[in-house]
């Protein structure tokens, strides 16, 4: 039986503490809606009728926290996922970037991976990834070691297939993968300059100055406070005149930092930093 989609706030605010003291995770600046969606869809997966039973099973099994993580975290994403945004950058963004000797690109909030390999795709066909170093993080390992193996579902390909072509790909998709089984593995080449890490857009500071950041569908989940932050954030890693591509339904209107931006997208959501 499935409990309502409510839990007590006092509960609420117990399990998040719990999470920040117990493991260093705080997700405290996450939107309270999304958070109580996904405990309670959490908590109806593992069949734990109450808040009480979850914070037990979170501190007696140590397989129940990575799962609880990763189900709060992990984020719908897709290879060349809204195909007009991946044109936008290739049309828009790429060649402002290509008179950079070298590039620094930075996805934050990186899921999987799928838009981290549609990008050195993107780069590749333009002529950039063997000058570009492109930074993957996110809050979640689970995701992360997922990412790093570059191994997706072979029954996403023709679905990709498709965004790729409407994206302006230039090539023939299949010859980036090979399918074994029931998956596509990317080639090794793509993944020759990345690198994946955790990194907590809460908690931890700026590691690098970067010429593009990518955080799609990450802040729709945030806080108004934490919107501020993360973008505070990445007005701080990015090089003056560096790029930062939101998701479709995210915007810098009401942030406190859109004095420093430029929009150079208004429908797909990408911006320009300009002091």
């Amino acid at each position: 039986m499935e409990r309502s989609t409510d839990i007590p706030g006092k509960d609420l605010e117990e399990i998040l503490s719990l999470v920040h003291e117990r493991f260093g995770y705080d997700l405290s600046g996450y939107a309270r809606t999304s958070l109580q969606r996904r405990i309670v869809g959490f908590m109806n997966k593992q069949m734990l009728q109450e808040p009480g039973v979850l914070k037990d099973r979170l501190v007696r099994d140590e397989q129940c926290f990575p799962a609880f993580l990763q189900y709060l975290t992990i984020n719908l994403t897709g290879m060349f996922r809204d195909p007009g945004f991946f044109q936008a950058l290739r049309e828009e963004v790429i060649p402002q970037l290509a008179s950079y000797p070298f590039l620094k690109i930075w996805h934050a909030g990186c899921s999987t991976g799928e838009e981290v390999y549609s990008m050195a795709i993107l780069l590749e066909e333009e002529g950039l990834l063997h000058r570009t170093r492109i930074y993957a993080t996110d809050i979640n390992a689970g995701v992360i070691e997922m990412a790093k193996q570059g191994i997706f579902p072979l029954r996403n390909m023709q679905e990709y297939t498709r965004n790729y072509l409407e994206s302006g790909g230039k090539s023939i998709f299949s010859r980036y993968y090979t399918a074994k089984y029931d998956h596509a593995l990317f080639d090794t080449s793509l993944k020759k300059n990345m690198v994946f890490s955790l990194h907590n857009l809460a908690s931890d500071r700026s590691f690098n100055e970067f010429n593009l950041i990518i955080c799609r569908n990450v802040l729709i989940y945030f806080d108004r406070d934490l919107q501020n932050h993360a973008v505070q954030l990445f007005r701080q890693s990015l090089c003056m005149l560096g790029y930062l591509g939101l998701g479709e339904k995210e915007s810098l209107t009401f942030n406190k930092e859109s004095k420093y931006f430029d929009t150079l997208n208004s429908h797909w959501k990408i911006f320009r930093r300009i002091q």
